[in-house]
């Protein structure tokens, strides 16, 4: 099965355009901007390896399996398949923060407006819009943030107090 999604926002929430297409099960790997589920990337040979490379993380999947591969990956799509499990925050922040992920990371599944901002603050760069979502709604809530730095955390300058219980070095 292939997948391209409907519509993408960025971190703005304006509309871009999607190169990318999701390639599941065993349908055929396209050369270029192809994203697929980690355990099939895992199981491909190198020399199968499409030039613009992307994966899906499900909740469930280990972020060991992915660290070698982050230097290959220009995207990384974080599922939500429920609107409640927040595990693909944490994989965002862990991505952005712990391993120093450069690339687009997009949430894809049951994802709110209402989230938009804490998805911003986990490294999130892009969203994928469900059928029919209205994009306005997204930039609603951004202009509802009410002055915050929607800047993921790990760019933000600590607050006072944290400041000076850091360490020397430490911004």
């Amino acid at each position: 099965m292939v997948d391209q999604a409907e519509r993408v926002i960025d971190a703005t929430g304006t509309e871009i355009a999607d190169p990318w297409t999701f390639v599941a099960d065993e349908a055929p790997v396209p050369s270029d901007h192809a994203v697929l589920p980690l355990a099939r990337l895992l199981g491909l040979a190198p020399s199968d390896l499409p030039q613009r490379l992307g994966v899906r993380l499900a909740p469930s999947d280990a972020m060991d399996a992915l660290v070698p591969l982050l230097p290959r990956l220009a995207l990384i799509e974080v599922s939500f398949p429920k609107f409640r499990d927040g595990r693909g925050f944490t994989q965002a922040r862990e991505l952005r923060e712990r391993h120093g992920f450069a690339g687009e990371i997009r949430a894809v599944g049951h994802v709110l407006p209402d989230q938009f901002l804490s998805l911003l603050r986990c490294g999130v760069s892009s969203v994928a819009l469900a059928p029919g979502q209205d994009q306005s709604v997204w930039r609603e809530s951004l202009a509802l943030r009410g002055g915050l730095d929607t800047r993921p955390v790990a760019e933000q300058a600590l607050p006072l107090l944290r400041r000076l219980a850091a360490p020397i070095g430490v911004k």
